[in-house]
């Protein structure tokens, strides 16, 4: 079990950092929703198996370790480490019923670290989704307004993988800061200055244009820090054109941000904060270090001045640390200035 430990006798506020629109906690990394066909207990016993598949691999970014045996065992097993689940009657009668799983979020990442695959933690960019489409009349964004259900197919793909999404609002400023003809040259100076009223640091623009007999040709282009990710895709429809460009952007993150948790014991590391003036702010980076995946224990060791002291037990070293750490944008990564401060930030407003 995780741990934080203050040493005031009051305790610790229950604070995550707010205003921070780099990245997200995302809340229900352990649980997916799949459809059934009727409310039996078969059909159950495989909708468990295939809800706790899509939660493997949102924790762990990739599909490839669903070979592993120590993951194969495990769903043969899946309700067992249910929580609790629910039945909702879909719209369509034809398509029977959805049912919501959540699973033991210990168990998850327990079965993870067990299969050797990295952990991805919870904590997330936000991508911002800019999407044209070309048809019959023109090219057009896909938007909350005019293409709700592709717009919804789109946000339920992120969230199948774990990545907060955001959709543009597309009032007049963005239509006069991009046009879906701007968009559709995915010029990446364009879209990045359409997108700084977000604030958004990851960002990915998805083209689409028929080209007859069922399938369309498409691209994306994924925009993250000073990197970007050109794929083409071709596809039987909108929906799978959407699927594609979340992969994409999920295996991407992913492959930056999961990390490989160690074992032994020299976890431990020692952190120091400057900037820090009042209990409010110093309870709420403990609180959002506890709440990382791979920090098991965090105490605050000394507050002097403006500056606050950390050990933190981790599975994981302080490199691959300090690169989850950076999505904190109120966390600014400083030199250190003590001997044993593995890792030193100045808190910013």
């Amino acid at each position: 079990m995780k741990a934080t430990r203050i040493a005031l006798t009051y305790g610790l506020l229950a604070l995550l950092l707010a205003g921070n629109a780099w990245a997200e906690m995302v809340r229900d990394l352990h649980s997916a929703t799949v459809s059934v066909a009727n409310q039996g207990s078969k059909a159950l016993t495989a909708a468990a198996s295939q809800a706790l598949t899509e939660v493997l691999v949102k924790v762990s970014g990739s599909r490839l370790l669903l070979a592993n045996p120590v993951i194969v065992k495990a769903l043969s097993d899946s309700r067992a480490h249910v929580q609790q689940y629910v039945y909702t009657r879909n719209e369509l009668p034809e398509v029977g019923f959805s049912v919501r799983f959540e699973f033991d979020g210990e168990y998850v990442t327990d079965l993870v670290r067990q299969s050797g695959a990295p952990l991805w933690t919870a904590s997330r960019p936000l991508v911002l989704a800019w999407v044209v489409v070309e048809d019959e009349q023109g090219r057009h964004f896909v938007d909350k307004d005019n293409w709700p259900d592709e717009a919804q197919v789109l946000i339920e793909a992120f969230s199948r993988r774990g990545v907060p999404v955001q959709l543009p609002v597309f009032d007049l400023e963005d239509m006069a800061a991009l046009s879906p003809n701007d968009a559709w040259r995915l010029n990446a100076a364009a879209i990045q200055a359409a997108s700084a009223r977000y604030n958004a640091q990851d960002i990915v623009a998805g083209r689409l244009a028929s080209v007859g007999e069922g399938k369309s040709a498409g691209d994306w282009s994924y925009f993250y820090q000073d990197g970007r990710v050109n794929r083409s895709v071709t596809v039987d429809n909108l929906a799978s054109f959407m699927r594609d460009g979340v992969n994409i952007v999920a295996s991407e993150m992913a492959a930056r941000y999961a990390v490989a948790p160690t074992t032994g014991e020299d976890g431990d590391m020692h952190m120091s904060v400057i900037g820090v003036f009042t209990y409010a702010e110093y309870a709420a980076i403990a609180s959002w270090l506890e709440n990382l995946e791979l920090v098991e224990e965090v105490i605050i060791k000394q507050i002097q001045g403006d500056r606050v002291r950390f050990r933190l037990r981790a599975q994981t070293d302080a490199e691959q640390l300090s690169s989850i750490i950076e999505l904190n944008e109120n966390l600014l990564l400083v030199p250190t200035t003590e001997l044993d401060a593995v890792l030193s930030y100045r808190w910013q407003r």
